[in-house]
């Protein structure tokens, strides 16, 4: 066996400084990679070998490149190329489009930790319906009162956690739960910043995808991406140009659902805490039936030699403390950091959600979910943080919410899409979200610990205990990392790390 480290990630300082002190040379390109890697189920030469050539050839390694995506249609070669890209001073709204795209890697600057200034970004739309002055009134309105906010929520939180705020090392973590709070008051047109990994396939999709959305500013941003990937890689980044089926889709595809609805009359705007009176936020829309037996059945599968269909079928006979055993030896030498196994993917919720922007934020940073959403919508209220209303700011809070759907009302006719800009991270969207088993766990660890962000918490909290009366079984160690030990005794009677081999009750 021979393994070598072919290449890796290298500042683009770095390779600049190089190629000043060095001679002229045209390979320093991703694309020798993924050429020389295409020709490995063809090209009995060692790996290294081929990498070799298409470096001395590069011409003719971008050639097999086109040749091979284009004519060929294989494009998982492209993957071989990676980029990374500082991606600064873009909203948030633009954000949110940047991060749909689940096998590319982020990590955005956080309005959590990060105290935020008075940044943000004017679309382009607004400026061309001569709304500019309205927008940046009610934008600035919004910044001053997230400075307000947090000035009030420092010290509320420093005095309602004494013992912990008499600990400087604890400080950090109570100003970050006052910029957390402070932050729904500000708009999805606050600037933010995201590094950016992406390997060239994923990063062509993302750009032919942007060249199709409405919003100028991540047309734009798309431009850009493409060019300087282009002009380091050309012939890996080739199919960028809007097509009929992401430009056309949406719009047509609302203009058939409009005939078939019905819409009721929106008689005003709500700025309630909570969604309206008989919504929950969160519903579990849809689950599988059988989850637990489906989930038992194919732990069976994996540890025999029956055909899954016999294993589902062996499954329905077992006793429920059979069930049980067959899901604890799966689950019992789980510490708070593991998953459980592949298995557990077999079964599937769908939860239907009513959250702000600012949870929606944390929620779609779990990529292996399916998640899709509305558009902001004012008339779903808007989220008030309880230490909002501790500190008396609560009525000011939601005067400005409706100043800010005022604008948003203004904007929209001539604006469009654009006007979410205006619209704060307290404003409310409905989502969709489908998870199998296994994802919900990485959600429910990360996301009910106790150093999540509340919101977040409360929505997962509620999604966890809905989850486990459809599957009991297969949920039994859902919670938080904090809570797991406690969650761990109560189900094995022992502590997680004290387990002895061949424990199974």
């Amino acid at each position: 066996m021979r393994v070598v480290l072919a290449g890796y990630n290298v500042d683009s300082q770095v390779i600049a400084e190089l190629k000043r002190n060095s001679p002229p040379r045209d390979d320093v390109t991703p694309e020798t990679l993924s050429a020389s890697y295409a020709r490995i189920s063809r090209d009995p030469r060692p790996a290294d070998e081929l990498r070799a050539a298409a470096r001395q050839e590069v011409e003719r390694a971008r050639r097999s490149n086109q040749s091979i995506i284009f004519k060929m249609g294989h494009h998982s070669v492209a993957e071989h190329a990676v980029f990374n890209f500082d991606i600064i001073g873009i909203s948030r709204l633009a954000l949110e489009e940047v991060e749909k795209f689940r096998l590319c890697s982020y990590t955005e600057k956080s309005q959590r930790y990060i105290k935020l200034g008075d940044d943000f970004v004017i679309p382009e739309e607004v400026r061309r319906a001569g709304l500019e002055r309205v927008f940046l009134k009610t934008i600035r309105g919004q910044n001053a009162f997230y400075h307000e906010l947090y000035d009030m929520l420092r010290p509320h939180l420093f005095n309602k956690y004494k013992e912990l705020a008499a600990n400087p090392k604890n400080h950090p973590a109570l100003e970050g739960w006052a910029k957390e709070d402070a932050r729904y008051a500000v708009s999805l047109a606050t600037q933010g910043q995201v590094g950016l990994t992406a390997n060239a396939r994923n990063l062509e999709l993302l750009v032919r995808r942007f060249a199709a959305k409405d919003l100028a500013e991540v047309r734009e941003l798309g431009s850009r991406v493409a060019a300087l990937a282009r002009e380091v890689a050309p012939s890996i980044i080739l199919f960028v140009e809007a097509t009929d089926f992401d430009a056309r889709t949406g719009r047509e595809l609302e203009e058939s659902v409009r005939s078939l609805v019905v819409e009721k009359g929106k008689t005003g705007v709500k700025t309630a805490s909570r969604p309206g009176k008989g919504e929950e936020p969160v519903i579990l829309a849809e689950a599988t039936l059988d989850g637990d037996d489906r989930i038992v059945a194919a732990l069976l599968h994996s540890s025999t030699a029956m055909s899954y269909e016999h294993c589902l079928k062996r499954t329905r006979w077992l006793s429920p403390a059979d069930k049980a055993r067959v899901v604890k030896a799966a689950l019992g030498y789980m510490e708070f950091h593991d998953f459980p196994p592949r298995e557990f993917e077999y079964a599937d919720l769908t939860f239907s959600l009513i959250l702000s922007a600012s949870c929606f934020a944390q929620l779609k940073r779990h990529r292996m979910a399916t998640l899709t959403a509305q558009d902001y919508d004012p008339t779903l209220g808007a989220t008030v943080p309880p230490s909002v209303e501790a500190v008396g700011a609560g009525s000011e809070f939601k005067t400005l919410i409706a100043r800010t759907n005022e604008t948003y009302a203004a904007l929209r006719p001539k604006a469009g899409a654009a006007a979410a800009y205006v619209l704060t991270n307290a404003h409310r969207r409905r989502a969709l979200l489908k998870v199998n088993v296994r994802e919900l766990y990485h959600i429910s660890r990360l996301r009910e610990d106790p150093s999540a962000q509340w919101e977040i918490r409360e929505i997962v909290g509620r999604m966890s205990a809905l989850a486990r009366k459809a599957m009991p079984l297969s949920c039994l160690l859902l919670g938080g990392k904090e809570d797991y030990p406690a969650v761990y005794r109560k189900i094995f009677g022992v502590d997680p790390k004290s387990r002895p081999p061949g424990y199974i009750k």
